[in-house]
């Protein structure tokens, strides 16, 4: 709902323009001069400000120009008396977007409301455009991009019903998982299904910014603020006002951003650097992390009150080797995208190279995946894409992630923080091509182990595997009388 403020010092007057715009569904709050008008404006948002020309202490111009240091772009209506319309126009030279000449009917008042919310929302709009870096959102009457969750399998159908409820909240949602998991995907989706999916979605990345950038692109900040800031800007809060804003890499933010993120979070206000006026703000807060947040936590570098207040609704993406039973349905959905993206003809992956596919393991996830389809359908020559290419190309894949060069040595395998070398030719280990995926996965476990002298919790964190997922595994090897009986 639209919010206008309304500023006349004639209580007949502000009376009647308030009541008009309420019947036309606005939300409207008036005020009797142009001190108060700032100071509501400086708390809270508003879509558009319509306010008398002449007026005691502050007139309009002065209004306007106290209004431009807090909103570059917010439209302003003057109301104003035939014989001051070349002021109202030296106004409008100054920034204002319009005005109406009294007396008017209600029909004009709501017509040059109705052009200056227009206005100001494709501002607005293309504010958001430029933060995000990507046409992701589409405001107005335009339908929101529509992100898909794909995958039928039990642990992605517990999944959307989770996400089901979560999406009826308002409540902050912390979204756990590894890279490449999904985990910006399920915020999109929370949000497209939420009752703000209308307003804007933004997301920050903040791992890819320094302490005093991110601190500035999250809050905004005030012209002169610091050498640089040329003009006053809206941080992302201010900006995704009303809809979603997405803290992607939570737990690498500074110390002293996590403090002033908690007020926000608490008190739903926050200041821009460079000033000490408090702005409210409506914003759902989406954070995702691919940490143990509650070990940075006990460790310190995490704040815990603020580890409180974003786990409120906490969701878990799986890892994909934990649901490959939804692998031969991605594999479907990204062929499909990516040709029609690339406007070459479908292509579809035989029964071999899907086994193939849901014996890997994945350590990329859902992300690796996806780049693999998009590689068959731009490199593959044939329509169907086989096994022996797809085998070929997860060697690789698995290769580059353990360090195994192409003389059949593992190099700077990590373990504990230390890399470990370990030679695979005294086992018979050649990458020719005839090696199995299965062949690799063991051989690297196996290295693993004996480079932390057996201890199995230790490998299985160095390796990027459940503990338990590794002694299945050597279980079924040691029943096969493929590995040592003492790992």
């Amino acid at each position: 709902m639209t919010r206008i403020l309304v500023v006349d010092d004639k209580e007949l007057m502000r009376d009647s323009v308030a009541t008009t715009l309420t019947r036309k569904g606005h939300t409207v709050v008036a005020v009797a001069n142009g001190k108060t008008a700032i100071t509501k404006l400086s708390q809270s948002a508003f879509d558009a400000v319509v306010t008398d020309l002449q007026m005691p202490e502050m007139d309009g111009l002065e209004l306007l120009t106290e209004i431009r240091q807090i909103d570059e772009q917010l439209p302003v209506v003057f109301m104003t008396a035939f014989g001051t319309i070349e002021t109202a126009v030296a106004a409008m030279k100054q920034g204002a977007y319009d005005y109406i000449t009294k007396p008017f009917s209600g029909d004009v008042l709501c017509i040059a409301v109705k052009r200056a919310l227009d206005h100001g929302r494709l501002l607005k709009e293309n504010q958001i455009l430029r933060a995000q870096g990507t046409p992701a959102y589409q405001g107005g009457d335009s339908a929101p991009v529509q992100h898909i969750l794909v995958g039928s399998g039990d642990a992605m159908t517990q999944l959307k019903q989770r996400m089901v409820s979560i999406s009826d909240s308002h409540s902050t949602v912390l979204i756990s998982g590894e890279s490449g998991a999904g985990k910006e995907v399920a915020a999109r989706w929370i949000h497209e299904h939420s009752p703000r999916a209308r307003g804007p979605f933004l997301a920050i990345n903040c791992a890819a910014l320094s302490t005093s950038l991110l601190e500035s692109e999250l809050f905004g900040h005030e012209k002169g603020a610091f050498t640089g800031a040329d003009r006053l800007r809206k941080g992302r809060f201010e900006l995704a006002d009303g809809g979603t804003l997405l803290l992607d890499e939570i737990s690498e933010i500074d110390p002293g951003i996590q403090a002033k993120l908690l007020r926000v979070l608490q008190e739903r206000t926050f200041e821009r650097v460079g000033s000490s006026t408090s702005r409210m703000v409506d914003v759902r807060v989406i954070a995702t992390t691919n940490r143990d947040l509650p070990a940075e936590v006990a460790g310190k570098r995490f704040r815990q009150d603020l580890y409180y207040r974003l786990n409120v609704l906490p969701l878990h993406m799986p890892a994909l080797r934990d649901h490959v039973d939804d692998i031969p349905e991605l594999v479907v959905h990204f062929l499909h995208d990516v040709a029609q993206r690339e406007g070459k003809q479908e292509k579809r992956v035989d029964d071999d190279a899907l086994r193939l596919m849901q014996e890997y393991h994945w350590p990329g996830n859902v992300r690796e995946l996806q780049n693999i389809c998009e590689r068959a359908v731009v490199l593959a020559n044939d329509e169907v894409v086989r096994a022996s290419l797809i085998g070929s190309w997860l060697i690789e894949l698995e290769q580059n992630a353990c360090g195994i060069s192409t003389n059949g040595a593992v190099n700077n395998v990590e373990v504990n923080g230390t890399h470990v070398a370990h030679d695979y030719s005294d086992i018979g280990l050649v990458c020719n091509g005839e090696l199995t995926l299965d062949d690799i996965e063991r051989q690297t476990i196996v290295a693993t182990l004996e480079a932390n002298n057996g201890h199995r919790q230790r490998s299985a964190k160095a390796l990027g595997i459940g503990v338990r997922t590794l002694g299945l595994k050597l279980k079924k090897w040691k029943e096969q009388q493929i590995v040592s009986a003492s790992l």
